[in-house]
């Protein structure tokens, strides 16, 4: 993979032969750490090539630790901050505590079905994975709270991006005002082609006709492309977060296949990308 990235939303930074990307605005705020994978750096083989972060696709569990090791001392933190999602299209947001942290990786995970999570635990890291779907990554820099959230198209239409603003201003007392918000690497609109059926759901989402057609542009033969980077935008501005707070994508998962996992492009023979997250421990 001799591929080189070109974005002018990220910072693409090295450490430790791990190579990711960091939302700089993120970084300013100075109470979190984050990163975004990408395929490089990691020591898995073949299909899963390099930086694969699933046990579950195939991938020897002793390589899948050995990236998130990698991860883990890029960020630096221990495996047991990580708490990793269980994603499975779905709207459902947990609030993470001190107790959960290392579930998923070194201790038994006991919650299910979840994509999104918020916190406002320091040295707690949040993960979520990623080969196409919309990472979100929610800061709230008055309250030091977080989120971040698997969106696919299904978590997507059913707004899991307003659901985590909503769980932040329930326990945190976040104003959707002062979060900042960043789409991350996923798969782009003119990669992205889907059937009437799913175009019906965000058309029963998506009322007003000028944002209907900024997310669904119709093609030949009952397809469309789908936008879920402006999706999600639509959505988090329709619950209060200002345009200059949300940071947009310019990377597609599916056009950069080499350098970032995509379902899409690799017919489904590919591993995971991370989203990783979390507040600064205190010191």
């Amino acid at each position: 993979m001799t591929s080189k990235i070109e974005t002018n939303v990220f910072e693409i930074r090295r450490k430790n032969h791990v190579e990711y990307l960091t939302f700089p605005s993120f970084d300013q705020t100075g109470i979190v750490r984050h990163l975004f994978s990408t395929r490089k750096g990691g020591v898995s083989q073949g299909q899963f090539a390099s930086m694969n972060l699933s046990y579950t696709r195939g991938d020897e569990a002793e390589n899948v630790t050995k990236n998130f090791e990698r991860i883990a001392q890029t960020l630096g933190c221990q495996l047991s901050d990580f708490v990793l999602s269980d994603q499975t299209h779905k709207d459902r947001v947990r609030l993470v505590m001190r107790e959960d942290a290392g579930k998923g990786i070194t201790k038994t995970r006991d919650f299910f079905e979840t994509d999104g999570m918020i916190t406002n635990q320091p040295g707690i890291v949040l993960a979520t994975f990623y080969a196409d779907c919309v990472p979100l990554f929610f800061i709230d820099p008055v309250n030091k709270a977080i989120g971040l959230t698997h969106a696919g198209w299904r978590g997507t239409v059913k707004k899991i991006a307003s659901k985590t603003i909503t769980a932040m201003q329930k326990e945190f007392g976040s104003d959707p005002a002062e979060i900042l918000v960043g789409i991350g690497p996923s798969i782009c609109s003119n990669c992205y082609e889907v059937g009437e059926d799913v175009a019906r759901e965000f058309q029963s989402v998506f009322h007003n006709e000028e944002e209907l057609w900024q997310v669904l542009l119709k093609q030949n033969q009952g397809k469309y492309k789908l936008n879920l980077w402006e999706a999600n935008r639509l959505i988090l501005q329709s619950v209060g977060v200002p345009l200059e707070h949300i940071t947009t994508t310019d990377l597609c998962t599916a056009c950069n296949h080499e350098i970032l996992f995509s379902h899409r492009a690799s017919g489904g023979k590919r591993g995971n990308l991370g989203a990783f997250l979390g507040i600064n421990p205190e010191e």
